[in-house]
């Protein structure tokens, strides 16, 4: 998309949290209700799907349900019911029309309202009441970190790994169903082991098993809040990558037209233990004809087009294993880390590289800019990647003030934000930095836009020039009064 088109599109929603964005206050996604708070009946599911997708290193789950109100009122807020265990874990939760892509504003928050109950809900708000008897289907997705238990736990460096992901047979729900099933997608067809129940109609038991994929159901009508736990494991040799924060920080300078990013990651393995020492001649042996492995070794990021001056260090120093190559249609670092990185283990790590301005950065109407940057990019694994905590901080140019932002990420993912100052070299009273804290992400989310509005003048930019050239001026003036101190001995 065009970011005159982006601009056009984001300008009212980037005027909407204005006031907030100003205020420097936190972001906030939740409502509270009262304690004995109990999703009102006003909704029954005639049809649900669930599917548990499992290819990758985090767990994402859709459902995709056909709701009927049938209350006498028309009905707008439907809920969505998850344990706390599992709330605390969960991220990136969307909600569209599965019949009509073009239908937006539907918002999803928290509900708080007993934080002593094992469930808790979001609850969405649909763009457009309900009507009593008729009928809207929904399209619910989210994903769930830290997920899996690697068993057995610990391993050898060349076994297989196999994962155990815990889920219920019926979806989660705070209304009656009256059809579901549940569709378990896996990465390969090893599956040792998962729960099996009792079937219906011709068929006797479920799940039936097609390939990679589990499937339970069709179910006949169950209760508001049935559940049925079930577990599968099933083989993944792959590494189960987490980053468990993430610091992001994008500065822009104006006077340079440049646009700076550095990435600071705290890595970790969330997959099965080493049950022996790690062995270096076996690893280097068995590369020789490149074996699947459940070991992080590589890694690839692709960056913005035009990106130059990539880095790559570690807690020791400057990385030598990578490789950076740029041309007019990619821009791609691949690195390496100094040893592979088995279950378990941690690795944290830097990555920075600079881009011209004007693929980011375009002058709106006179003093007004609007910055066009991905909220997080990250590597591009077939595996996949997790994000625990990150934080994006946009560094402006001094004098930059009336900073608005406008995010495609989810926003019950944004926790907080903040607009304050920080001084770097030559600065006076500091650059405007805006702060963007989010939680639960995955790799699916890279590229997802950031807008970030700001007015910044003339007389502004003026600011740093007129600063050194003040310094230089003062400098030379004082060695020149210096010079005309006489300090030798009189001779009278």
């Amino acid at each position: 998309m065009k970011f005159t088109a982006i601009a056009a599109a984001c300008l009212s929603l980037l005027s909407q949290v204005a006031g907030e964005a100003n205020a420097a206050g936190p972001s906030s996604s939740k409502v509270t209700l009262p304690s004995t708070f109990k999703p009102p009946q006003v909704f029954k599911n005639a049809n649900l799907v669930h599917v548990i997708s499992l290819e990758k290193n985090s767990a994402k789950e859709n459902v995709n349900v056909l709701i009927e109100n049938v209350s006498s009122e028309p009905q707008d807020e439907y809920f969505v019911p998850f344990t706390s265990h599992q709330i605390e874990r969960v991220g990136g939760i969307e909600v569209k029309d599965r019949k009509d892509a073009s239908v937006s504003g539907f918002s999803v928050e928290v509900v708080e309202f007993d934080p002593l109950s094992d469930t808790q809900y979001y609850r969405i708000r649909l763009p457009t009441p309900v009507a009593p008897k008729s009928q809207q289907t929904l399209g619910i997705s989210f994903y769930y970190l830290n997920s899996f238990t690697p068993l057995p736990a610990a391993i050898d460096q060349s076994d297989k790994q196999y994962l155990v992901y815990p889920f219920s047979v019926y979806a989660a729900s705070a209304y009656p169903t009256l059809k579901q099933k549940t569709e378990v997608k896996l990465p390969s067809s090893d599956i040792p082991d998962y729960t099996k129940v009792a079937g219906s109609g011709e068929t006797k038991e479920f799940p039936v098993k097609q390939g990679s994929k589990l499937t339970y159901g069709p179910f006949p009508e169950v209760p508001a809040g049935a559940v049925s736990p079930a577990k599968v494991r099933y083989e993944f040799t792959k590494p189960v990558t987490h980053v468990s924060h993430l610091e992001r920080d994008i500065e822009v300078s104006h006077w340079g037209g440049n646009v700076a990013f550095e990435e600071r990651y705290t890595l970790l393995h969330h997959g099965a233990n080493l049950s022996a020492q790690f062995n270096r001649v076996k690893w280097a042996q068995s590369q020789y004809f490149n074996p699947q492995t459940y070991a992080l070794k590589e890694m690839k990021f692709p960056l913005p087009v035009g990106s130059k001056d990539a880095y790559f260090t570690d807690a020791i120093g400057n990385v030598s294993t990578s490789r950076f190559r740029s041309n007019r249609r990619e821009a791609v670092l691949e690195l390496k880390p100094r040893y592979p990185i088995f279950g378990g283990w941690k690795y944290p790590f830097t990555i920075g590289w600079n881009a011209d301005a004007k693929y980011f950065l375009r002058q709106k109407s006179g003093d007004n800019y609007l910055l066009n940057i991905p909220f997080i990019e990250g590597p591009k694994q077939a595996e996949g990647v997790e994000y625990q905590q990150v934080q994006v901080r946009v560094l402006l140019p001094e004098g930059a003030d009336n900073v608005k932002f406008y995010t495609t990420i989810p926003e019950p993912s944004i926790t907080d934000y903040t607009i304050d100052l920080q001084k770097t070299y030559l600065d006076t009273v500091g650059r405007t930095v805006l702060t963007i804290k989010a939680r639960n992400l995955v790799d699916d989310f890279r590229d997802r836009e950031l807008i970030v509005s700001y007015d910044y003048s003339f007389l502004a930019s003026l600011r740093k020039p007129l600063i050194v050239f003040t310094s230089m001026v003062s400098i030379f003036v004082g060695i020149w009064a210096v010079s005309k101190v006489e300090v030798k001995f009189s001779t009278k």
